[in-house]
């Protein structure tokens, strides 16, 4: 009986996705809201993080983290604004251990644009004057819902494993709502000073259910052409991604200490604008460095979105988004500062700003 449930199981996770993905086409970049990052130590970090992460943002990076956690109870917030404070990005976490060897941890974050102003109802009065009060506003929003779960492995000393289930819900305003569901699985193992980890993300592939509203949508339509078709309800799917990571702590003098670290993204939706780029998948070098003095007060910096871009004068340069952080722990408390620059522009940058709290009682 517990073969033929397990057969079941395996045939859903795995058959069904490919035979979705023989029908429907998978878009690039979907659902890459999610891959923004969240934490303002691994935002100082370029969002190298899947190797080594160790609290509450552990299910959003890699869930196998979750079994280090340092205290019973363990929370963390973020606000961060990208686009000089046009997209908002917010998430908060919290997770616990459930005995030695198990964990479990609840994520949920938000990245959106607020306050729209919807103007295709503002008419001229008859006197000669606007309605304003005819504007209407609204937001346009992602939502991911994590529920994380990690335990240790028996096979092999000191590895974790952890997978998560998440909910996605996608907001346009009152024109379009979309839901989804899809799984991650990850694994951490430790080896004297080093640590390895692999992330892989959407394994069955996300499936987003696409609805459209069709007053709304019709309305928009005949203000620029009576005669086109309304866009019909569709199914969006997110490819699986991978991400490799590997770590290793350095003992200096003076109560100092040096993590070095580095991630690798293998994504399979085409050709990206990355270091190596195949017709089968791209790969996205990332690295950081951390600095502590007594794992009191931390100083970052990371290296990401490695780029080829073409100038003016038809010359091709290569590029990168540098990333700036620090951080104070004390008594469970955690205070962390990101600066991230998103553009080769300096008045174009992220502040991220994050808080984590662990306690026992």
């Amino acid at each position: 009986m517990q073969k033929k449930i397990l057969s079941i199981l395996l045939f859903l996770i795995f058959l069904l996705p490919l035979t979705a993905l023989s029908q429907i086409s998978a878009p690039k970049y979907s659902n890459e809201f999610l891959n923004i990052g969240v934490g303002g130590r691994a935002l100082g970090m370029g969002n190298v993080q899947v190797g080594f992460v160790s609290d509450a943002t552990a299910g959003y990076w890699n869930p196998a983290g979750l079994l280090q956690l340092p205290h019973k109870y363990n929370v963390s917030l973020m606000h961060s604004e990208l686009f000089a404070g046009i997209v908002k990005n917010d998430f908060g976490a919290f997770a616990l251990p459930l005995d030695s060897s198990s964990a479990l941890g609840f994520s949920i974050t938000r990245s959106g644009v607020d306050d729209i102003a919807d103007t295709r109802r503002l008419k001229n009065h008859e006197y000669g004057y606007y309605q304003y009060d005819s504007i209407r506003f609204f937001s346009v929003a992602d939502y991911a819902f994590l529920v994380s779960y990690a335990r240790k492995s028996n096979l092999i000393k000191g590895l974790q494993l952890g997978a998560n289930a998440k909910i996605i819900y996608r907001n346009v305003g009152a024109f379009a709502t979309a839901w989804g569901f899809g799984l991650d699985a990850g694994a951490q193992l430790q080896y004297k000073k080093w640590q390895f980890g692999v992330m892989a993300r959407d394994i069955t592939t996300t499936f987003n259910a696409w609805s459209h509203n069709p007053d709304e949508m019709r309305y928009s339509q005949l203000l620029v052409d009576s005669t086109a078709t309304l866009p019909k309800n569709t199914i969006e799917i997110t490819l699986p991604r991978l991400i490799l990571g590997a770590a290793r702590t350095i003992d200096l003098p003076k109560n100092l200490g040096l993590l070095v670290a580095a991630d690798v993204d293998f994504t399979f939706d085409g050709k990206r604008n990355v270091l190596v780029k195949t017709p089968v998948f791209s790969l996205d070098p990332k690295i950081a460095l951390e600095l502590n003095y007594n794992h009191l007060v931390f100083i970052r910096a990371g290296m990401n979105n490695l780029q080829q871009i073409k100038e003016f004068n038809n010359q091709k340069s290569w590029q990168f988004q540098p990333n700036f952080g620090v951080g104070i722990a004390t008594n469970g408390l955690q205070l962390d500062l990101a600066l991230s620059k998103v553009a080769d522009n300096v008045e174009v940058s992220s502040i991220i700003v994050s808080l984590g709290y662990a306690f026992d009682k």
